[in-house]
């Protein structure tokens, strides 16, 4: 079984050779920290999708640091680089809420094609082999496609799903699921909700009904709202993100696709705009492709060979 350190570094490799190698190419046979040296720092660290106000704080951290002689050696730039990502990541986490008594509710929100319903099926495995019970609910009632590709996840993880027709009232799915959860005293119930563009109010509505009506089943709910965004789109993402977070009091981000950009940055640049944690990355197509996202091996990840 291979290591979550090996996992992540097959699956953001793109990101590695976006960044880390500029970083070290920009750095190699340089002793001296000059301007043209941070103008290329700066440009590795931009293209890779870090977030302008990272990659300002680490510019000013490096220029003070060589104004008070504390480094003096372009080769030790990699290193507070590296601290700086990381501390920008740990600054963002937040403990997973625990129910006082089960069902723990979570709902998962974001645009079509950001890779939601699978997200919900590989996180229901994940679950599931740490040995919790879990409930699918079919909330997304727009698309009979969606309420199809959840229940084709249901069968391949052995787990129940709440489902209506096409057309419902999503939140009438969302209170039966909830009930049934009760019942059959369910550890973790996944709300699958309908992709919707920020943009369209009456759907951003919806979702705000979906939250009361958990609420009125079990009062302390949802326990988590996940927002599932595209790690490809990059930072076209996150005016679309600020919006879900008004909305839906997102909680924390899922990245999918990681494993398909050189722009792995993003992971920086969104949990520093949002103020919010990454509780998943997405690296693959493959079940276990879902990894619970942990800031020092991710930075590990990219910086170590």
């Amino acid at each position: 079984m291979s290591s979550l350190l090996d996992r992540l570094k097959a699956g953001i490799a793109k990101t590695r050779a976006g960044l880390v190698d500029k970083i070290e190419d920009t750095l190699k046979g340089r002793k001296e920290i000059d301007s043209d040296l941070l103008d290329e720092l700066e440009y590795a660290l931009i293209t890779a999708d870090v977030g302008v106000r990272t990659v300002t704080e680490i510019l000013e951290d490096v220029r003070q640091r060589v104004d008070r002689k504390l480094i003096g050696d372009a080769t030790e730039i990699k290193a507070l680089i590296r601290r700086h990502l990381v501390d920008v990541l740990e600054a963002t986490e937040r403990p997973i809420v625990k129910p006082a008594a089960p069902p723990r509710v979570v709902l998962i929100v974001g645009v079509n094609g950001a890779g939601k319903t699978t997200t919900i099926g590989k996180l229901a495995a994940r679950l599931k082999a740490d040995g919790q019970s879990v409930l699918l609910c079919a909330a997304d009632t727009f698309r009979a496609a969606a309420i199809e590709q959840l229940e084709v996840w249901g069968q391949r993880n052995q787990i129940d799903v709440i489902r209506q027709q096409q057309g419902s009232d999503p939140s009438a799915v969302v209170f039966d699921a909830l009930q049934a959860a009760k019942a059959r005293a369910v550890d973790v119930v996944i709300v699958d909700t309908a992709g919707r563009l920020h943009t369209k109010e009456n759907l951003m509505a919806e979702l705000e009904k979906m939250r009361r009506t958990t609420q009125r089943v079990i009062p302390d709910a949802p326990h988590e709202v996940l927002l599932v965004m595209d790690g490809t789109t990059g930072q076209n993402g996150l005016e679309q993100a600020r919006k879900f977070t008004e909305s839906t009091g997102v909680t924390g981000i899922v990245l999918t696709k990681l494993d398909g950009t050189a722009k792995g940055g993003v992971v920086v640049a969104i949990a520093r705009e949002l103020n919010l944690p990454i509780r998943y990355i997405g690296v693959g197509e493959q079940i276990d492709d879902l990894l619970p996202f942990d800031a020092e091996k991710f930075v590990a990840s990219l910086f170590e060979n």
